[in-house]
């Protein structure tokens, strides 16, 4: 992506302070941003801000999430194909579930999945909930009747969609617990969590949740129902109308940190023997294959 490929519509919506900022950031990857160059420039303004994602300072991390790399990164999904993907088989999905009605897109970002949901299926009602939403965000949304941004959130919806958000936070299961307190029974919530270190925002205490997070899902009232995108989206059913039971999730929750690098092994080692058994039944496609990657990893 370059900053050049804006259209001067996009520009438009971009504040001057916000547009110089981008200009710094682009500059630094020379003028061109792939998906890990983004990564590296929100490692870059993590660092900047002095943050850290053991040592939490909320006043340090709510200004980086005030950042313009957030506009950055909301103009990269934009304009990246795979993210694109990922969130046209969310609309889809949307578009042929014809009991849902009311949405709410949990940490919106630029609103990108709003827009397509509105411009899918118009009957739709959408709420985004961003808590720092852009002036881009809220221009690019204004021509649409059905969305709403909305600083707080107590109604109830048919369908909740979260990406990307709960590796953010300290206490993701509590955040969980509230989100599907917002969805009515016989309702939905699409989930995409990315509890990996990809950048230094994913919090490490999160990181366990990536071999458990079916399990707090089923705990707490859901059924999963199917994944889509290979699984990048996981859509659950709430069942039913449960009260927590946070001495067992939080019981659950220590175990499941605990046992975090026993999970990790064995799903390395599955993986492992998997690609072996592959490699050896079919030497020439995996060594095809394992060269490809090899070259576009000098690449970059």
């Amino acid at each position: 992506m370059k900053l050049e490929s804006l259209s001067a519509e996009d520009l438009s919506y971009i504040s001057k302070s916000e547009l110089a900022e981008l200009t710094r950031l682009f500059s630094l990857m020379s003028g061109e941003v792939d998906l890990q160059q983004l990564w590296c420039l929100m490692d870059i303004v993590w660092d900047e801000m002095q943050c850290d994602n053991k040592n939490l300072d909320i006043e340090k991390i709510e200004q980086y999430y005030q950042h313009p790399v957030w506009l950055l990164n909301g103009l990269f999904i934009e304009s990246h194909q795979l993210s694109l993907e990922h969130r046209q088989a969310i609309v889809t999905w949307i578009s042929n579930c014809y009991q849902i009605s009311k949405v709410l897109d949990f940490g919106g970002g630029v609103a990108t999945l709003a827009r397509m949901m509105a411009k899918d299926s118009p009957h739709l009602s959408i709420d985004v909930y961003e808590p720092f939403p852009s002036q881009y965000s809220l221009s690019k949304s204004s021509a649409y009747q059905n969305i709403k941004f909305v600083s707080e959130v107590s109604s109830q919806y048919d369908c909740l969609i979260c990406t990307d958000v709960l590796e953010h936070v300290s206490d993701p299961l509590k955040l969980f617990a509230e989100m599907i307190d917002l969805v009515d029974i016989g309702g939905y919530l699409l989930m995409a969590n990315h509890f990996f270190p990809s950048i230094k925002c994913h919090l490490p205490c999160t990181f366990h949740l990536r071999h458990t997070f079916n399990r707090f899902a089923h705990l707490m009232g859901l059924k999963k129902i199917q994944g889509l995108q290979n699984n990048y989206i996981t859509v659950y059913r709430k069942e039913s109308v449960l009260k927590f039971d946070w001495k067992n999730i939080r019981r659950e929750e220590a175990r499941s940190k605990r046992l975090f690098g026993f999970y990790e092994f064995r799903y390395l080692t599955l993986l492992w023997m998997e690609r072996t058994q592959n490699f050896i039944k079919y030497p020439y496609k995996s060594f095809v294959k394992l060269k490809r990657k090899t070259l576009d990893t000098f690449k970059n």
